[in-house]
Protein backbone atom coordinates (compact mmCIF):
# COMPACT_ATOMS: atom_id res chain seq x y z
CA UNK A 1 0.00 0.00 0.00
CA UNK A 2 1.34 3.44 -0.94
CA UNK A 3 1.61 6.16 1.68
CA UNK A 4 -1.13 8.46 0.23
CA UNK A 5 -3.58 5.54 0.15
CA UNK A 6 -2.68 4.55 3.71
CA UNK A 7 -3.25 8.11 4.91
CA UNK A 8 -6.50 8.53 2.99
CA UNK A 9 -7.96 5.33 4.43
CA UNK A 10 -7.18 6.22 8.03
CA UNK A 11 -6.88 10.00 8.38
CA UNK A 12 -10.45 10.52 9.59
CA UNK A 13 -9.98 7.99 12.38
CA UNK A 14 -6.63 9.49 13.41
CA UNK A 15 -8.11 12.96 13.59
CA UNK A 16 -10.92 11.61 15.75
CA UNK A 17 -8.36 10.00 18.07
CA UNK A 18 -6.34 13.21 18.27
CA UNK A 19 -9.44 15.13 19.28
CA UNK A 20 -10.38 12.57 21.91
CA UNK A 21 -6.86 12.52 23.34
CA UNK A 22 -7.21 16.20 24.17
CA UNK A 23 -9.56 15.08 26.97
CA UNK A 24 -8.61 11.46 27.72
CA UNK A 25 -10.31 11.55 31.12
CA UNK A 26 -13.66 11.57 29.30
CA UNK A 27 -12.91 8.22 27.69
CA UNK A 28 -13.63 4.81 29.19
CA UNK A 29 -10.55 2.64 29.86
CA UNK A 30 -11.68 0.05 27.32
CA UNK A 31 -12.02 2.76 24.70
CA UNK A 32 -8.48 3.96 25.36
CA UNK A 33 -7.22 0.38 25.14
CA UNK A 34 -8.99 -0.11 21.80
CA UNK A 35 -7.51 3.11 20.45
CA UNK A 36 -4.05 2.05 21.63
CA UNK A 37 -4.36 -1.35 19.92
CA UNK A 38 -5.36 0.22 16.60
CA UNK A 39 -2.70 2.95 16.75
CA UNK A 40 0.10 0.51 17.52
CA UNK A 41 -1.01 -1.59 14.55
CA UNK A 42 -1.00 1.49 12.30
CA UNK A 43 2.39 2.55 13.66
CA UNK A 44 3.91 -0.87 13.01
CA UNK A 45 2.70 -0.73 9.40
CA UNK A 46 4.00 2.82 8.92
CA UNK A 47 7.42 1.99 10.40
CA UNK A 48 7.73 -0.98 8.08
CA UNK A 49 6.73 0.78 4.86
CA UNK A 50 7.35 4.50 5.49
CA UNK A 51 9.96 4.70 8.28
CA UNK A 52 10.97 8.31 7.55
CA UNK A 53 7.54 9.73 6.73
CA UNK A 54 5.91 12.53 8.70
CA UNK A 55 2.84 10.38 9.25
CA UNK A 56 5.01 7.78 11.02
CA UNK A 57 6.29 10.43 13.42
CA UNK A 58 2.74 11.63 14.08
CA UNK A 59 1.51 8.10 14.81
CA UNK A 60 4.47 7.52 17.11
CA UNK A 61 3.65 10.69 19.09
CA UNK A 62 -0.03 9.76 19.40
CA UNK A 63 0.79 6.22 20.47
CA UNK A 64 3.29 7.43 23.08
CA UNK A 65 0.78 9.91 24.51
CA UNK A 66 -1.88 7.24 24.71
CA UNK A 67 0.55 4.76 26.27
CA UNK A 68 1.42 7.25 29.00
CA UNK A 69 -2.23 8.00 29.63
CA UNK A 70 -3.11 4.32 30.03
CA UNK A 71 -0.18 3.20 32.14
CA UNK A 72 0.46 6.27 34.27
CA UNK A 73 -3.16 7.06 35.07
CA UNK A 74 -4.61 3.70 36.01
CA UNK A 75 -7.70 3.88 38.16
CA UNK A 76 -8.13 1.93 41.33
CA UNK A 77 -10.04 -1.34 40.99
CA UNK A 78 -13.17 -0.12 42.75
CA UNK A 79 -13.19 3.10 40.75
CA UNK A 80 -12.84 1.08 37.55
CA UNK A 81 -15.77 -1.09 38.59
CA UNK A 82 -17.91 1.98 39.27
CA UNK A 83 -16.98 3.44 35.88
CA UNK A 84 -17.90 0.20 34.17
CA UNK A 85 -21.45 0.16 35.56
CA UNK A 86 -22.15 3.89 35.43
CA UNK A 87 -20.36 4.86 32.21
CA UNK A 88 -19.23 1.99 30.00
CA UNK A 89 -22.39 -0.12 30.00
CA UNK A 90 -24.74 2.87 29.48
CA UNK A 91 -22.45 4.16 26.73
CA UNK A 92 -22.45 0.77 25.02
CA UNK A 93 -26.26 0.70 25.15
CA UNK A 94 -26.46 4.24 23.78
CA UNK A 95 -23.97 3.61 20.97
CA UNK A 96 -25.97 0.55 19.91
CA UNK A 97 -29.45 1.88 20.60
CA UNK A 98 -30.67 0.99 17.10
CA UNK A 99 -29.81 -2.67 17.67
CA UNK A 100 -31.49 -2.59 21.08
CA UNK A 101 -34.59 -0.98 19.56
CA UNK A 102 -34.62 -3.61 16.80
CA UNK A 103 -34.67 -6.35 19.44
CA UNK A 104 -37.55 -4.67 21.28
CA UNK A 105 -39.57 -4.18 18.09
CA UNK A 106 -38.94 -7.80 17.05
CA UNK A 107 -40.14 -9.04 20.43
CA UNK A 108 -43.29 -6.91 20.45
CA UNK A 109 -44.22 -7.90 16.89
CA UNK A 110 -43.89 -11.61 17.54
CA UNK A 111 -45.58 -11.28 20.90
CA UNK A 112 -48.53 -10.17 18.81
CA UNK A 113 -48.03 -13.14 16.49
CA UNK A 114 -48.35 -15.47 19.47
CA UNK A 115 -51.56 -13.79 20.61
CA UNK A 116 -53.12 -13.81 17.15
CA UNK A 117 -52.11 -17.42 16.53
CA UNK A 118 -53.79 -18.61 19.72
CA UNK A 119 -56.82 -16.45 19.00
CA UNK A 120 -57.27 -18.16 15.62
CA UNK A 121 -56.35 -21.69 16.70
CA UNK A 122 -57.15 -22.98 20.19
CA UNK A 123 -54.71 -25.86 19.74
CA UNK A 124 -51.80 -23.50 19.14
CA UNK A 125 -51.16 -23.32 22.91
CA UNK A 126 -50.44 -27.05 23.02
CA UNK A 127 -48.14 -26.75 20.00
CA UNK A 128 -46.02 -23.92 21.35
CA UNK A 129 -46.24 -24.49 25.13
CA UNK A 130 -46.50 -28.27 25.23
CA UNK A 131 -49.60 -30.39 25.80
CA UNK A 132 -48.64 -31.50 29.31
CA UNK A 133 -48.04 -27.92 30.46
CA UNK A 134 -51.34 -26.73 28.99
CA UNK A 135 -53.33 -29.54 30.62
CA UNK A 136 -51.66 -28.92 33.95
CA UNK A 137 -52.39 -25.19 33.77
CA UNK A 138 -56.02 -25.79 32.85
CA UNK A 139 -56.34 -28.03 35.91
CA UNK A 140 -54.75 -25.34 38.08
CA UNK A 141 -57.21 -22.77 36.72
CA UNK A 142 -60.13 -25.05 37.56
CA UNK A 143 -58.74 -25.36 41.08
CA UNK A 144 -58.56 -21.58 41.43
CA UNK A 145 -54.74 -21.39 41.42
CA UNK A 146 -53.72 -20.55 37.81
CA UNK A 147 -50.06 -19.99 38.70
CA UNK A 148 -49.69 -23.00 40.97
CA UNK A 149 -46.88 -24.26 38.73
CA UNK A 150 -44.58 -21.79 40.51
CA UNK A 151 -45.24 -23.51 43.83
CA UNK A 152 -43.71 -26.84 42.84
CA UNK A 153 -40.41 -27.80 44.43
CA UNK A 154 -38.54 -25.98 47.15
CA UNK A 155 -37.74 -22.30 46.85
CA UNK A 156 -34.00 -22.91 46.63
CA UNK A 157 -34.36 -25.62 43.98
CA UNK A 158 -36.70 -23.45 41.94
CA UNK A 159 -34.36 -20.48 42.16
CA UNK A 160 -31.32 -22.49 41.05
CA UNK A 161 -33.11 -24.23 38.17
CA UNK A 162 -34.74 -21.04 36.90
CA UNK A 163 -31.49 -19.09 37.18
CA UNK A 164 -29.50 -21.62 35.14
CA UNK A 165 -32.20 -21.85 32.48
CA UNK A 166 -32.59 -18.09 32.12
CA UNK A 167 -28.83 -17.52 32.00
CA UNK A 168 -28.71 -20.15 29.26
CA UNK A 169 -31.35 -18.21 27.31
CA UNK A 170 -29.34 -14.98 27.71
CA UNK A 171 -26.14 -16.65 26.53
CA UNK A 172 -27.90 -18.18 23.53
CA UNK A 173 -29.42 -14.82 22.57
CA UNK A 174 -25.97 -13.23 22.61
CA UNK A 175 -23.81 -16.03 21.21
CA UNK A 176 -26.12 -16.68 18.25
CA UNK A 177 -25.20 -13.21 17.00
CA UNK A 178 -21.52 -14.10 16.53
CA UNK A 179 -21.95 -14.69 12.80
CA UNK A 180 -25.20 -12.89 12.01
CA UNK A 181 -28.10 -11.31 13.92
CA UNK A 182 -30.46 -13.59 11.97
CA UNK A 183 -30.07 -16.52 14.38
CA UNK A 184 -30.58 -14.30 17.41
CA UNK A 185 -33.69 -12.89 15.76
CA UNK A 186 -35.12 -16.37 15.15
CA UNK A 187 -34.50 -17.36 18.79
CA UNK A 188 -36.09 -14.12 20.03
CA UNK A 189 -39.09 -14.56 17.72
CA UNK A 190 -39.76 -18.06 19.03
CA UNK A 191 -39.62 -16.93 22.65
CA UNK A 192 -41.80 -13.89 21.92
CA UNK A 193 -44.45 -16.11 20.32
CA UNK A 194 -44.36 -18.32 23.42
CA UNK A 195 -44.84 -15.34 25.72
CA UNK A 196 -47.70 -14.03 23.58
CA UNK A 197 -49.49 -17.38 23.53
CA UNK A 198 -48.82 -17.86 27.25
CA UNK A 199 -50.36 -14.48 28.07
CA UNK A 200 -53.42 -14.87 25.86
CA UNK A 201 -54.00 -18.39 27.18
CA UNK A 202 -54.78 -16.95 30.62
CA UNK A 203 -56.93 -14.27 29.01
CA UNK A 204 -59.02 -16.92 27.28
CA UNK A 205 -59.75 -18.56 30.62
CA UNK A 206 -60.63 -15.26 32.30
CA UNK A 207 -57.76 -15.29 34.82
CA UNK A 208 -55.31 -12.98 33.09
CA UNK A 209 -55.39 -10.35 35.84
CA UNK A 210 -54.54 -12.74 38.66
CA UNK A 211 -52.02 -14.62 36.54
CA UNK A 212 -50.17 -11.52 35.33
CA UNK A 213 -50.05 -10.06 38.83
CA UNK A 214 -48.07 -13.11 39.87
CA UNK A 215 -46.05 -13.70 36.72
CA UNK A 216 -44.95 -10.12 36.10
CA UNK A 217 -43.26 -9.97 39.49
CA UNK A 218 -40.38 -11.87 37.92
CA UNK A 219 -41.43 -11.47 34.29
CA UNK A 220 -40.71 -7.74 34.19
CA UNK A 221 -37.01 -8.38 34.67
CA UNK A 222 -36.93 -11.79 33.00
CA UNK A 223 -38.49 -10.67 29.72
CA UNK A 224 -36.51 -7.42 29.72
CA UNK A 225 -33.19 -9.22 30.11
CA UNK A 226 -34.06 -11.60 27.28
CA UNK A 227 -34.76 -8.67 24.96
CA UNK A 228 -31.63 -6.81 26.06
CA UNK A 229 -29.51 -9.95 25.62
CA UNK A 230 -30.98 -10.34 22.12
CA UNK A 231 -30.05 -6.72 21.48
CA UNK A 232 -26.48 -7.57 22.46
CA UNK A 233 -26.61 -10.45 19.98
CA UNK A 234 -27.78 -8.03 17.29
CA UNK A 235 -24.87 -5.72 18.18
CA UNK A 236 -22.35 -8.50 17.70
CA UNK A 237 -23.90 -9.70 14.44
CA UNK A 238 -24.15 -6.24 12.93
CA UNK A 239 -20.43 -5.74 13.52
CA UNK A 240 -19.80 -8.43 10.92
CA UNK A 241 -22.51 -7.37 8.47
CA UNK A 242 -21.97 -3.60 8.61
CA UNK A 243 -18.28 -2.87 9.38
CA UNK A 244 -18.47 0.74 8.19
CA UNK A 245 -15.02 2.30 7.73
CA UNK A 246 -13.32 -0.48 9.71
CA UNK A 247 -12.18 -3.86 8.49
CA UNK A 248 -14.71 -6.60 9.15
CA UNK A 249 -12.58 -8.15 11.90
CA UNK A 250 -11.91 -4.80 13.59
CA UNK A 251 -15.61 -3.90 13.47
CA UNK A 252 -16.52 -7.29 14.92
CA UNK A 253 -14.04 -6.88 17.80
CA UNK A 254 -15.38 -3.43 18.62
CA UNK A 255 -19.00 -4.55 18.58
CA UNK A 256 -18.18 -7.75 20.46
CA UNK A 257 -16.77 -5.63 23.30
CA UNK A 258 -19.95 -3.58 23.45
CA UNK A 259 -22.04 -6.76 23.37
CA UNK A 260 -19.99 -8.27 26.20
CA UNK A 261 -20.47 -5.19 28.36
CA UNK A 262 -24.23 -5.31 27.81
CA UNK A 263 -24.23 -9.06 28.50
CA UNK A 264 -22.35 -8.63 31.77
CA UNK A 265 -24.94 -6.09 32.89
CA UNK A 266 -27.77 -8.48 32.07
CA UNK A 267 -26.56 -11.52 34.03
CA UNK A 268 -27.00 -10.05 37.55
CA UNK A 269 -30.49 -8.82 36.62
CA UNK A 270 -31.35 -12.31 35.36
CA UNK A 271 -30.26 -13.76 38.69
CA UNK A 272 -32.45 -11.27 40.58
CA UNK A 273 -35.41 -12.23 38.35
CA UNK A 274 -34.81 -15.91 39.14
CA UNK A 275 -34.69 -15.11 42.85
CA UNK A 276 -38.04 -13.33 42.63
CA UNK A 277 -39.56 -16.22 40.69
CA UNK A 278 -38.20 -18.84 43.07
CA UNK A 279 -38.94 -17.09 46.35
CA UNK A 280 -41.75 -14.54 45.77
CA UNK A 281 -43.94 -15.42 42.79
CA UNK A 282 -45.27 -18.57 44.45
CA UNK A 283 -46.64 -16.57 47.39
CA UNK A 284 -49.93 -15.34 45.94
CA UNK A 285 -51.09 -14.65 49.48
CA UNK A 286 -48.69 -11.70 49.77
CA UNK A 287 -50.44 -8.29 49.88
CA UNK A 288 -51.35 -6.80 46.53
CA UNK A 289 -49.41 -3.63 47.35
CA UNK A 290 -46.23 -5.66 47.84
CA UNK A 291 -46.59 -7.47 44.51
CA UNK A 292 -47.37 -4.24 42.67
CA UNK A 293 -44.32 -2.64 44.29
CA UNK A 294 -42.07 -5.45 43.02
CA UNK A 295 -43.37 -4.98 39.47
CA UNK A 296 -43.11 -1.18 39.56
CA UNK A 297 -39.59 -1.18 41.02
CA UNK A 298 -38.45 -3.74 38.45
CA UNK A 299 -39.87 -1.71 35.57
CA UNK A 300 -38.40 1.49 37.00
CA UNK A 301 -34.94 -0.08 37.15
CA UNK A 302 -35.09 -1.27 33.53
CA UNK A 303 -36.31 2.12 32.30
CA UNK A 304 -33.68 4.01 34.29
CA UNK A 305 -30.64 1.84 33.61
CA UNK A 306 -31.26 0.81 30.01
CA UNK A 307 -33.07 3.89 28.66
CA UNK A 308 -32.60 7.03 30.74
CA UNK A 309 -29.03 6.58 31.96
CA UNK A 310 -27.66 5.59 28.51
CA UNK A 311 -29.31 8.67 27.05
CA UNK A 312 -27.79 10.96 29.70
CA UNK A 313 -24.30 9.41 29.39
CA UNK A 314 -24.40 9.30 25.60
CA UNK A 315 -25.61 12.87 25.16
CA UNK A 316 -23.07 14.14 27.68
CA UNK A 317 -20.24 12.59 25.69
CA UNK A 318 -21.71 13.90 22.44
CA UNK A 319 -21.94 17.42 23.85
CA UNK A 320 -18.35 17.24 25.09
CA UNK A 321 -17.11 16.15 21.68
CA UNK A 322 -19.02 19.01 20.03
CA UNK A 323 -17.48 21.48 22.47
CA UNK A 324 -13.99 20.20 21.77
CA UNK A 325 -14.31 20.66 17.98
Amino acid sequence: MREPVFIKQNIARWREYQRRLDNPSNEAPDTLAQMYTELTSDLAFARTHFPDAVITQMLNAMTLKLHNEIYSGRQEKWSRLWTFWTQEVPQAVYDNRKAMLAALVTFVLFLGVGIISLFNDADFAKLILGEDYVEMTIENIRNGVPTDVYSSGSEAESFLGIMLNNLRVDVLCISMGIFTPFFTAIFLMYNAVMVGAFTFFFFQYGVMGDAMMAIMQHGTLEISTMVIAAGAGFVMGWGCLFPGTYSRMTAFRRKAKDALKIALSVFPVTIVAAFIEGYLTRHTEYPLAFRVAVIVLSAAFIIFYYILLPWVVGRKRHNLSMTDE
